[in-house]
Parts: C-alpha cells; structure tokens; sequence
C-alpha cells in the first residue's frame, strides 16, 4: 500500500508538473506571438526609418548624434538600478515595492538630467563640437522622462501577458517614425533624429499610465531590498555599456563623424537581424525561467530547449543578412554608405553566432545568479577594451571591425562556459543542439553565394531582382537542408520539431474553423 502511494504520488507530482510546464509553454507561446507582433512592426519601422533617415540626412549627421546618444547609453548604465528585474524576480511584490521603485526611478531621472546639463558644455568642448552641447540638453530631458515611467508594468511581463508591451512598444516606434521622418524632410537637420526619440520616450511614459493606471508616491521603504538584487546587474549593466560603446567614443574622436556615422549605422542594422529573430523568445525567457528555477531538471531541458529554437532562427537571418547587406544598402540607401556594408557584414556574422550562449543572461537572471553575470561582465571589459583600443589605433576602422568580431566569438565561449557552471551542461551538449543548424547555414552560405556570383554575372548586381533571388534561395536552401537533415537523423527533439508542432497546431485550428464559418 505504502508503495502503491508513493507511485501515486510521484505519478500526481509528474502530472501537476506536466500541467505546470504546459502552462508555461502556452503562455511563453501567446507572449511569444505579441512580442513577434510588436518587433515585426518595430523591425519594419525602424528598418524604414533608418533607410529614409539615411537618404534625407548625411553621414556627418548620424555620427553627431551618435556621440550624444553614446554618452547618454553610459552615463543611464552607470546609475542604472535594474528594478524592473528585482520585481519580476520578487515573489509577491506589494504596493509599497512600486511606490519604491517609482521613487527611486524618478530620483535617478532628476539627478541624472541635472549632472548631463552641467556636463554639456564640457563635453562639447572637449570634442571641439559646439552643437553636441545642445544635443545633450536635450537628451537630458529625455533620461529624465523615462525616470517617471510607470513601474507596475513589470508586472504584465511577470505574469506572461504581453499584448500591453504590443502596444507601448508599436506607440512609441510609430510616434518616434512619424515625428523623425517630418523633421527630417522639413529641415533635413540632425535634430529629426533627436526629436524622434524624445517625443518617442514621451509617448511610451504617458501610455504606460493609461494601460496600467497607478498613482505613484513617494516611499523609499523597499529601497534597500530591490537595490540588494539588482546591484551586481547593475554593475553589470554599466561595465557592458561602456565596454560595448566606448569605441564609439574613439571613433568619433579620432577618426571624424563621418566615420562613426558609418560605424554607428552600419553597427545598428547589424544587430537588427538577430535581435528581432531572437526578441519574441527572449523577451518571455526571464519570467519562464524564473518560474521553474528551483527545479534543475526542467530548468536544463527548458534553457536548451528555448536556446536552440533561437538559435535555429536567429543564425540564418544574421549570416543571411550579412550575405544580401551589399545590394541592400546600394538599392536603399545609395553609394555614399557603402562603407558601411563591410561593418554589416562582419558584425552581423558574428552576432548570429554569439546566439550559441546569448541566453546566458535571462538564465543567471532566473536564478539570481547576478554577481556572477557581473563577473562575466568584468572578464569581457578587461579582454574587450584594449582589444578594440589597439586594433583601431594600429590599423583604423577595420581592425576595430576585426578586433569585435574577434571578441565577439570569446563572449560567445565565455557565455557557454557560464551556462555550463549555472546548469551543468557541457560545452559539447550546449552545441550538438545546435549542430544542424550550423550546418544547415553552411549549406545556405555556400548555396547562396554561389547563385549571387551567377545573377551578378547577368548584371542585376543593383536591381531588387537580384536581391530577391538572393534572399528566396538562401532560405529555401537553408529550411530545405533542415528539413532533411532532421529526418535524416530520425527526426529528434529540436527546433524542427517545435515548428512541425506548431505548423500541425495552426492547421487543425483552421480546419475546425472552417465547417464553423460554412455552417
């Protein structure tokens, strides 16, 4: 009898688990959807937005602002309290825990607009540019509206409900698209890029009240146990800021804005790729694995599952881009950014396969693993900054480019070093997961290029015939090699599957749909 209730028990237990996870899966599947809603619009206007800014304004214009937004990305990562992740990681956070985080928020916003102001004509001067003084005003303004935005929104992320994200984020690109693009075609002036982003900040500040309505006041009571959390994050934060935007700086000051404006754009669409592949599971990750942290089993099966569907996704979109970046930027942007097209191509490479360990932070964030990600964090600043310093001072803007690709693919090893410790996956598992992936890109990457040296010898090296061709054969190469290399190896659990599932899902769901409209 005793044997028989232990069986029970553990077949309860394994059923309220499958439930749980089922759950989980569902929910992270719908966050899933809204956020791929919201990034596919964003991905679009902001793709649109670049494009349209690129053609109306110069390189020098791109390069001025991108100083300014730099010291604005360092000086928020240095005083920057990650509270949003201290209360998505609390168990029950109270009313008090948001009038705190709203207080403390508001009090850096301020603090942080008043030493930028002070700081605006140094920093002008020290660049020996008089208008980035102004520039920084302005973003002075800016840092002090996203102090006040309305922390109880966390919550919606906490609880896996994401079509209020949908909404802010699609705003606030929309509204930041429109007012960028009319002031850039009336003035064609650099302050089309600035303006976007402050009336942008605005709008997302001003809707995140009427989403979630809440009535901030001022209480300082849990000021110590968000802070106690998100130290090390914020540590972490600042030394990443600067590690990944000092060389900003440097490019603009020793080799002129017009290079950084080619740097910084061609950094920009770089990231666009992968980032927005990778956004919609990314962004559900954290709360998901915060969830079933104490767990370790299904914490392993949970990271490796959401790390390879990823990567399966995000490593053909960047190598794709990077393949196509040279007749895009051509038939988009014109000649004068076709230094940039180089930058794209390395760095969007290299972004794709950083995917092999980029899940590392939502998983030591889950399980309140923050010193550790700072030390990480430490380790790639010191191996990172002279990296970079020394290439561009000893062979210019392509060492830089050579030296973060270079760097790149150690965070990349450092990040799976990291998963090993955290979950107890080896370095061999984290990559046979990925393995049909990598060798389905090689398919594609050789496959591809070898119909652009075909089509280029007909002369449609600039037409978008030639771009189409391009981007329907790399695809189709790279989901037909997937599809048989699965197969082949017996169809085993992956990303393969997790698609044939869906596909399978939706098809029933329109098939049950359509007796319904008939009848």
């Amino acid at each position: 009898m005793l044997a028989l209730s232990l069986e029970d028990a553990r077949e309860s237990r394994s059923a309220h688990n499958g439930v749980f996870m089922s759950s989980v899966a569902v929910r992270m599947m719908k966050g899933s959807l809204w956020i791929s809603g919201a990034r596919a619009v964003v991905n679009a206007a902001g793709f649109f937005s670049t494009i349209m800014l690129a053609r109306l304004l110069a390189p020098e214009d791109f390069g001025l602002v991108a100083l300014g937004t730099t010291i604005l990305a360092i000086m928020t990562a240095v005083t920057e309290m990650s509270l949003s992740q201290a209360l998505v990681h609390h168990k029950d956070p109270q009313a008090d825990h948001f009038h705190t985080a709203w207080t403390l928020g508001a009090a850096r916003g301020l603090l942080l607009a008043a030493v930028m102001t002070i700081l605006g004509r140094p920093l002008a001067a020290l660049y020996e540019e008089p208008r980035l003084e102004t520039l920084i005003y302005a973003f002075a303004f800016s840092v002090f509206l996203s102090g006040l935005a309305n922390p109880r929104t966390v919550m919606l992320s906490k609880k896996l409900i994401f079509w209020q994200e949908f909404l802010l984020s699609v705003a606030e690109r929309l509204v930041s698209l429109a007012v960028a693009i009319g002031v850039a075609l009336h003035f064609q002036s650099y302050w089309a890029l600035v303006a976007g982003v402050v009336v942008g900040q605005f709008t997302s500040v001003v809707l995140s009240y009427f989403i979630l309505p809440f009535r901030p006041r001022i209480v300082w009571r849990h000021a110590r146990e968000l802070w106690s959390f998100s130290v090390w994050l914020t540590l972490g934060n600042a030394m990443n800021t600067i590690n990944w935007r000092f060389d900003q700086l440097l490019v603009g000051h020793l080799l002129g804005r017009s290079a950084l404006g080619h740097y910084t754009v061609g950094d920009s669409l770089a990231q666009m790729p992968t980032r927005e592949a990778i956004s919609p599971l990314t962004g559900t990750l954290f709360p998901a694995l915060a969830g079933i942290a104490s767990d370790p089993d299904r914490l392993r099966a949970g990271y490796q599952r959401a790390q390879s569907l990823i990567t399966a996704i995000a490593l053909p979109v960047g190598v794709g881009f990077a393949l196509v970046a040279e007749p895009l930027v051509l038939l988009t942007m014109g000649t004068k950014w076709l230094p940039a097209v180089p930058i794209i191509q390395a760095l969007s490479s290299v972004f794709a396969l950083q995917t092999l360990g980029s899940m590392a932070q939502p998983l030591g964030m889950a399980l309140g693993a923050t010193k550790l990600l700072f030390m990480r964090d430490l380790q790639m600043f010191f191996v990172r900054l002279p990296t970079i310093t020394c290439a561009m001072l000893l062979w210019g803007l392509p060492g830089l480019v050579y030296a973060r690709v270079f760097t790149g693919l150690i965070a990349a090893c450092v990040n799976m070093v990291l998963v090993r410790r955290l979950t107890g996956l080896g370095l061999l598992r984290q990559l046979g997961a990925n393995f049909r992936s990598l060798v389905c890109v090689a398919v594609m990457v050789m496959g591809t290029s070898a119909v652009m040296k075909l089509l280029d010898s007909n002369g449609l090296v600039h037409d978008l015939r030639y771009l189409a061709a391009a981007v329907s054969s790399g695809a189709a190469l790279y989901l037909s090699s997937s599809a048989l290399l699965w197969m082949a190896s017996g169809r085993p659990v992956g990303p393969e599957r997790e698609f044939v599932s869906l596909a399978s899902k939706l098809l029933s769901q329109v098939r049950r749909a359509a007796p319904a409209k008939r009848t």
